[in-house]
C-alpha cells in the first residue's frame, strides 16, 4: 500500500480545514533527520501539483551542537528532491541547554524546543521566507494536550497554525492530522534515510512517557484512538466550565468580575451598552478585558493590560451606577486581585474619571516612561 497518498490526503485535509498554504507561500521546512520531517518535505514537495497551488520550499537543517551530527544523507535525500539543504550553524544551542540542565534531569525540552523555533525563524526572517513548516502529526498534538492536563493544569496543544506578529512569520503544521503510523509506514515504502535522534535524552522525556500511556489506553479502549483526534476539533462537545467563572467581591458580595471569554458574553455586554452608551464604553480589541457583574448581571468592564511584568495599565474602567459608589467598589477589588499577581505592580489609569483616580489614591506625577497624564498608584505587598 501507498501510504504517501493517505499522508497526502491528510496534508490536504489540514490545508483545506485550517488555510495553512497560500499561492505564492514561501516556506521553510525544517528537517531533523527524523521520518515525520522527511515525510513531510517528500509530501510538500509533490503537494504544490498535487492541489493545484503555487509555493516554495526550502528545507533547512539545525546544528544544535549535539554529538553524532552527520547531515551528509539529509544533504543527499533534499538533492534527489530538488533542494539544496541548508545547514544552519546552531551549535550554541546545546551549551545553553547544558546550562538549564538540572542534576539528575535530562537536558530541558521546552527550552530546546523555544530555541529551534527562534533559530528557523532566524533563518525565515534572514532569507525572507514567509511560513516555517514543522512535522508535528496528531499523535504530538495528543501527548502535547494530556502533558498539559497531566503537568500543567490547563487543557491546551499546540495549533495548526500560529501567526508571529513582530517578525510577520506564520509556523504552519502541515501534517497535523496526519498518524504517526501512517508516516512511520510511509517511511519504511519511500526507503527515506532516518537518521538515529542524537538528542541525549532520547527515549526519557516526558512526551515519550505519555506516548507509552496513550499506547496503553489505545490497547484496552481501541477506540479512544479516533475519538481523541476528533476531539480536537469537536467545537461543538467542547464544554468546560471556564466561562461561569464569577470571581466575588469579598466585601460587597453583589459585584463580580469574569474574564471575558465567550461570545455569549460580548452580545450581553454589547446589549447592555446599548441602552447606556454614555457611561460603558465599546469592548477593546485589545489588552484583557474583564465583566463587571452585579448579582450576576453585566452592568460593566474593565479593560487592562500588562504592560511588564510589574506594571498594569487601566485602559479603562465604565460601572452602572447600580449601588453608591459601585465603581469605586469594583476598581478597589480589582486593584487588589491583581497586585496579588505582582510584587510591587505599578497601576496606570488614563480612562476619564478624575475623581474615581483620587478616591483610589492615584496621584499625577511625571515619572521616566510613563505617558504624560497618566494617574499612577504604586502597591506593594
Amino acid at each position: 500500500m501507498r501510504y504517501i497518498r493517505r499522508v497526502l490526503a491528510a496534508l490536504r485535509q489540514a490545508d483545506e480545514k485550517y488555510g495553512l498554504i497560500d499561492e505564492g507561500d514561501r516556506i521553510l521546512v525544517g528537517l531533523s533527520g527524523g521520518k515525520d520531517s522527511l515525510c513531510l518535505l517528500k509530501a510538500l514537495s509533490i503537494y504544490g501539483k498535487f492541489a493545484g497551488k503555487h509555493f516554495k520550499v526550502q528545507p533547512v537543517t539545525l546544528n544544535l551542537g549535539f554529538d553524532h551530527f552527520h547531515p551528509e544523507s539529509l544533504i543527499a535525500y533534499c538533492h534527489s528532491l530538488g533542494y539544496d539543504l541548508i545547514v544552519e550553524d546552531s551549535s550554541f544551542v546545546y551549551g545553553v541547554l547544558k546550562a538549564h540542565q538540572k542534576e539528575g534531569k535530562h537536558i530541558p525540552c521546552s527550552i530546546c524546543s523555544r530555541m529551534k523555533k527562534a533559530a528557523m525563524n532566524s533563518v525565515a526572517h534572514r532569507l525572507g521566507y514567509n511560513k516555517v513548516a514543522f512535522a508535528h502529526h496528531r499523535d504530538d498534538a495528543l501527548e502535547t494536550l494530556f502533558m498539559n492536563m497531566i503537568h500543567g493544569g490547563r487543557v491546551a496543544t499546540f495549533e495548526p497554525k500560529m501567526y508571529l506578529e513582530k517578525s510577520k512569520i506564520e509556523f504552519i503544521r502541515p501534517l497535523v492530522l496526519a498518524k504517526e503510523s501512517d508516516l512511520a509506514n510511509m517511511a519504511r515504502e519511500e526507503d527515506l534515510p532516518v537518521l538515529a535522534s542524537s538528542c541525549p535524552a532520547n527515549g526519557f522525556t516526558e512526551r515519550y512517557f505519555t506516548k507509552e500511556l496513550l499506547k496503553s489506553i489505545y490497547k484496552t479502549h481501541p477506540e479512544a484512538e479516533e475519538n481523541f483526534a476528533a476531539m480536537l476539533g469537536n467545537y461543538q462537545g467542547f464544554k468546560l466550565y471556564f466561562d461561569q467563572i464569577e470571581i466575588e467581591d469579598s466585601l460587597d458580595k453583589r459585584y463580580a468580575l469574569r474574564p471575558l471569554l465567550s461570545a455569549q458574553d460580548v452580545l450581553r455586554y454589547q446589549a447592555v451598552a446599548q441602552k447606556h452608551p454614555k457611561v460603558l464604553s465599546p469592548l477593546s480589541e485589545e489588552g484583557t478585558t474583564d465583566l463587571v457583574l452585579y448579582k450576576h448581571q453585566v452592568v460593566g468592564a474593565i479593560n487592562f493590560l500588562w504592560d511588564n511584568p510589574h506594571q498594569v495599565n487601566i485602559n479603562a474602567l465604565d460601572v452602572l451606577p447600580k449601588t453608591k459608589d459601585g465603581a469605586l467598589k469594583v476598581a478597589q477589588f480589582f486593584l487588589t486581585i491583581t497586585a496579588a499577581e505582582a510584587n510591587p505592580v505599578l497601576f496606570l489609569y488614563q480612562s476619564q474619571g478624575k475623581a474615581l483616580a483620587k478616591a483610589l489614591g492615584f496621584t499625577k506625577k511625571k515619572e521616566p516612561g510613563i505617558p504624560e497624564g497618566s494617574w499612577t498608584l504604586k502597591i506593594r505587598r
